[in-house]
């Protein structure tokens, strides 16, 4: 069936309608010149409307079916084949009614979709700009210190050592913000795969305490971790819990206050396991909570860059327990300190 537009099904129900009335109208001057009875008259004008009604209700329908089925085609995205009729669902007013909440639905869709893609536009400029400035200042910093050798400064035995070790903590820097960067790729694409196992989470903790202890103790901070009685073992991969309790314990010391404290807590509940990872440092402000744990996002840019650290140790944190299919929450004051906490799924 063609596709009428509402011009052509305006003409055709006048069209209808009018030669529907002549006729009528012929009939009735015939009936009357013959003395009929007014019921015949009634008759043949019934069902004049009715003809009217069911041609006029038969063209509606068509075009707005026509016109139905090329918007769920465009909602949906549905390709037909050759003289293929779209099946459309209900008929009548439920069917108007629910193609309208659909294309109202459809319209929200597309416009949260045109606001993340937006957002996700912003962020990928950002992290470029933020990958380049990483990169960017070790090199200078490796440029900087060749040229110098190079110009002369090699010759000078108080200099070339000197630039050489400080070339080697440059080189070792962008080492790190590439590994980083690789193990972010790997997990996010499913290429790291996990080495589940139940293991005491207690002990793992404990483990990674002592490796900080010397860290902590060139800041005065105390390293601490609240026995449970009862051994809790958990069910997940061992090295990459390290990492994460290792990132978590790092940054407690970078950012906490000197003569401070870290805690390592455990809690059971039920079928999980809560870790909390707690400090009274410098605390950070709720506006910079829900980035925080964005890659190369820095609460304190200038600080953090001196403390070293690639920037995305949380990045990292975030995508392996989103891994272990857990979240990490923060929760933080200034001036009070900053907690971190996340759940692993109990072991046997």
């Amino acid at each position: 069936m063609k596709q009428f537009t509402l011009r052509t099904l305006a003409f055709i129900a006048a069209l209808v309608v009018g030669v529907v009335t002549i006729a009528v109208s012929v009939v009735a001057e015939y009936l009357l010149s013959h003395q009929v009875e007014w019921l015949v008259l009634a008759v043949a004008g019934f069902v004049s409307m009715i003809l009217t009604w069911i041609l006029f209700t038969y063209f509606t329908k068509r075009f707005i079916s026509n016109r139905i089925r090329a918007l769920y085609k465009t909602i949906y995205n549905v390709k037909l084949r050759d003289n293929e009729e779209l099946a459309l669902p209900g008929s009548g007013d439920e069917l108007i009614n629910k193609i309208q909440s659909e294309v109202v639905e459809w319209a929200k869709n597309r416009s949260t979709e045109i606001e993340d893609l937006k957002k996700l536009e912003i962020y990928r400029r950002e992290f470029l700009g933020n990958v380049s400035h990483e990169l960017k200042t070790p090199i200078f910093n490796i440029q900087g210190y060749v040229s110098t050798l190079l110009e002369g400064g090699i010759e000078d035995p108080e200099i070339n050592r000197k630039y050489l070790e400080r070339t080697e903590k440059s080189v070792e820097r962008m080492i790190a913000i590439i590994q980083d960067l690789e193990s972010i790729s790997r997990i996010e694409s499913g290429e790291m795969a996990l080495d589940f196992e139940s293991f005491d989470l207690g002990d793992l903790a404990k483990d990674v305490l002592e490796a900080q202890d010397m860290n902590a103790a060139k800041r005065k901070i105390k390293l601490r971790f609240f026995e449970n009685q009862n051994v809790i073992r958990v069910y997940a991969d061992k090295e990459r819990i390290r990492q994460v309790l290792t990132n978590l314990i790092v940054n407690s010391i970078k950012y906490g206050k000197e003569s401070g404290e870290s805690v390592i807590k455990l809690a059971d509940m039920e079928d999980h396991v809560l870790v909390e990872v707690s400090d009274n440092g410098i605390g950070i402000a709720k506006e910079h909570l829900p980035r925080l744990f964005e890659r190369f996002y820095r609460v304190d840019k200038g600080r953090s860059r001196e403390q070293g650290g690639t920037g995305l140790g949380l990045a990292i944190v975030k995508h392996i327990l989103e891994a272990h299919g857990q979240t990490i929450n923060v929760r933080s004051s200034e001036g009070v300190g900053s907690t971190f906490s996340f759940t692993l799924r109990k072991g046997k």
